[in-house]
């Protein structure tokens, strides 16, 4: 009967477990597929699918708070151990990174509805390029934390740079703009934040990356490198 009951035991873990793992995957497909739409009604000038992502910003809020409510659940009837702890408590952080991602989407598709009024600045068709590699390293990581795939984890991290890189430059470019015309400011302004905004989407990739080499080995990727927070 204990050998019954201790089987049906681990047999729940098991389940409770991969169904954290899957609103983490279902909260990551969200993030991912808002901020694709984000950059597109920046590119297309599109109003409507702006707006369609600013209102899809409470399902991945409620998404975040299921997650938070598994993960306390977890701790206090499971007492997990080992790698089991840190997977659970890494569902919480990395949560947190993916509703952040969201947020920044959400900020990108507000600017996207107020440029589309304007005329566009040729700066701005460097964002997509921008948005398509931060989208790639949203979906690989997500992949890499479905699959518990640290390989994976570590090669998105290390993109990071390019995106690092194409801020810079674009910035660059933005002020120059500006000092030029004092006429572009608003506009420039605008593309800048979004630019930052897609940076820091880049960097919330880079953290679950770290948050996945953590929660399989228990190692960090690059102790000198340090999370962003907001």
């Amino acid at each position: 009967m204990a050998e019954i009951t201790g089987r049906h035991t681990v047999r729940a873990f098991d389940e409770e477990m991969n169904a954290l793992t899957g609103k983490i995957a279902e909260m990551g497909a969200l993030a991912e597929r808002q901020v694709a739409d984000a950059v597109a009604a920046l590119s297309g000038r599109d109003i409507e699918l702006a707006a369609r992502v600013i209102e899809g910003d409470p399902l991945v809020d409620s998404l975040e708070e299921q997650v938070d409510r598994a993960v306390i659940r977890l701790l206090a009837t499971r007492q997990p151990m080992a790698v089991d702890l840190r997977i659970i408590s890494m569902a919480l952080k990395i949560s947190n990174d993916l509703e952040r991602t969201s947020d920044y989407a959400v900020s990108i598709a507000k600017r996207a509805q107020r440029l589309s009024e304007q005329p566009e600045l040729a700066a701005a068709t460097r964002i997509p390029r921008m948005g398509e590699i931060c989208l790639g390293m949203l979906k690989d990581v997500l992949d890499a934390y479905v699959e518990r795939d640290v390989d994976k984890a570590v090669e998105v991290w290390e993109r990071d740079k390019e995106v690092d890189g194409i801020y810079n430059s674009l910035f660059r470019e933005l002020v120059t703009y500006m000092l030029e015309d004092p006429r572009t400011i608003s506009r420039c302004i605008d593309l800048m934040f979004i630019a930052k905004n897609l940076e820091r989407i880049g960097d919330h990739a880079t953290n679950i990356a770290e948050k996945i080499q953590y929660m399989i080995h228990g190692t960090q990727i690059n102790r000198g490198r340090h999370e962003v927070e907001g």
